[in-house]
């Protein structure tokens, strides 16, 4: 049974493949720079470069297009064509910043690519916020203190760990995505299309409005995140009897799949990877895999909890082992005492 899956696959990766088209030509990241991506998503599709022109269409060929991460200003006319695109019934897949922030220089600020405004035509809006997370990542950070450099590791909320999914086959398997400057997403369209949100922040969540000053220094309490369950990815289709014959996976940041320019490239967590691959996968109606790819996935993030059971389960790991040896102790020299003293009553008569 495996060999012939196998085999299966093989014949797939090699016979002919359907093409995904990554746009290009608004400060997107290459084929190169989504190393992790397009090495899965060579397995079964044919990875291409895209450019929209005022002269030429989008080749009929290619039924999906992915478009990742853009930042400069995209054109009226390439908005229209992806219009038509999705009219006749193709398939897109948007990364998209809506906010932006550099970590050293701890400053955020707001993206406009005129995509924005297309989705929220759409009736998806996406917030020109940061959301803000008490699940997230830590970061070692520097500081000068004297002659001395202090390192230290600090948890930033405005890298949110995601572990909340729909039930859907694009999130199939995925149990935690890092996320950084992601934005919260709210649909206000009508019946005409299918609206389906797929990931969600934590039950400890908030927003804060762009621009945005990082204060590493703050120190975050319950009141700071008094929202749950902020959208952060969606899925939208046409129902039936709308214009709208495609589907579109839109997710609020376009940095979570991207490994960077030769070089400076970075190992993306693997299910950021499998997010983006599970999408194709869905927005192409090949989804047959995508069990198959999560499969092996292992990550058992720890569960959320109260701050006050939280630091009573640190100390108690803390204090439970040196409590354990010196009760071994005070056992072990009672025991020895008790020798001692039996041996001092022995009558040798």
């Amino acid at each position: 049974m495996e060999y012939a899956l196998s085999t299966s696959i093989k014949k797939l990766s090699v016979s002919e493949k359907p093409s995904v088209g990554l746009l290009q030509g608004h400060g997107e990241p290459s084929i190169d720079q989504l190393m992790q991506v397009s090495t899965e998503l060579s397995i079964l599709y044919n990875v291409e470069p895209l450019t929209l022109t005022d002269s030429t269409l989008i080749p009929s060929r290619i039924r999906t297009i992915a478009l990742v991460r853009p930042t400069d200003t995209i054109r009226e006319y390439e908005l229209k064509q992806l219009d038509d695109f999705l009219a006749g019934g193709g398939r897109l897949f948007i990364a998209m910043n809506r906010v932006s922030g550099n970590l050293q220089e701890g400053y955020g600020s707001p993206v406009y690519t005129g995509l924005e405004i297309w989705l929220a035509g759409k009736g998806l809006v996406i917030e020109e916020n940061f959301v803000i997370d008490a699940n997230c990542a830590s970061v070692t950070m520097q500081q000068q203190i004297g002659n001395a450099i202090h390192v230290s590791s600090l948890a930033v909320p405005y890298i949110p760990l995601l572990s909340n999914f729909a039930d859907h086959p694009i999130t199939s398997g995925l149990e935690i995505l890092v996320m950084q400057f992601v934005s919260s997403m709210q649909y206000t369209g009508d019946t005409t299309m299918v609206y389906t949100p797929l990931l969600f922040s934590s039950e400890k969540s908030g927003t804060q409005m762009a621009p945005q000053y990082f204060n590493y220094q703050k120190r975050w309490t319950e009141a700071d995140f008094p929202l749950q369950k902020l959208v952060v990815g969606a899925a939208l289709q046409g129902s039936p009897g709308s214009s709208f014959l495609g589907k579109m996976v839109v997710i609020a940041d376009g940095d979570f799949p991207v490994n960077g320019p030769r070089g400076q490239q970075q190992q993306v967590h693997e299910d950021n990877v499998n997010l983006l691959v599970n999408s194709i996968d869905w927005l192409s109606d090949d989804t047959g895999l995508i069990s198959l790819r999560t499969k092996g996935i292992s990550a058992r993030p720890i569960k959320e909890m109260e701050e006050g059971k939280r630091t009573f389960l640190k100390w108690l790991n803390f204090l439970l082992p040196v409590l354990l040896v010196i009760i071994y102790g005070y056992v072990r020299f009672q025991m020895r005492r008790n020798q001692r003293v039996a041996r001092m009553e022995t009558n040798f008569s």
